[in-house]
């Protein structure tokens, strides 16, 4: 039986391999595989068929709302009228809010990504008899695994 388990890399994976064969697991039974980091950048540009759940209009839209209201308003007073006024706000508006949004994300977020560092995760593989299934899930849970998976 094969167990399947995923962690961050941190000492907690290595305290799980040591507290594994500590309980009779043998080396040669686990193995730990550490996955690739993204070697391209992140595109900033969404399509029909790829979506990261980052919108940059999110800002422009309500600064647009605010900017055609205050178009709007004052408007009134000036000459073109508040129709004219206010569609320029929101024009303002939308350009300033999705500025705003592109420089967070092109300078702001790229500098935290940096300083945070990509980390990887590590799969970790355990073959074992059925009779210890229990028992190496329960260790593979204490120290931390983001999933745990087994195959017959």
């Amino acid at each position: 039986m094969q167990l399947f388990s995923t962690f961050e890399t941190t000492g907690f994976l290595e305290m799980a391999i040591s507290t594994l064969e500590k309980r009779g697991i043998k080396k040669e039974s686990i193995f730990a595989i550490p996955l690739d980091n993204r070697a391209e950048d992140r595109k900033i540009i969404d399509n029909l068929h790829r979506s990261d759940g980052t919108s940059l209009i999110d800002i422009g839209m309500g600064l647009a709302t605010a900017f055609s209201v205050i178009g709007a308003s004052i408007g009134f007073t000036l000459a073109w009228g508040p129709i004219y006024w206010g569609l320029i706000g929101a024009f303002v508006g939308f350009v300033l809010g999705f500025a705003i949004r592109l420089f967070m994300e092109l300078v702001i977020k790229k500098k935290k990504r940096v300083l945070n560092g990509k980390r990887s995760e590590v799969i970790l593989i355990v073959d074992c008899k059925e009779s210890q299934v229990d028992l190496i899930e329960e260790i593979l849970w204490s120290h931390f695994a983001l999933g745990v998976a087994k195959v017959k």
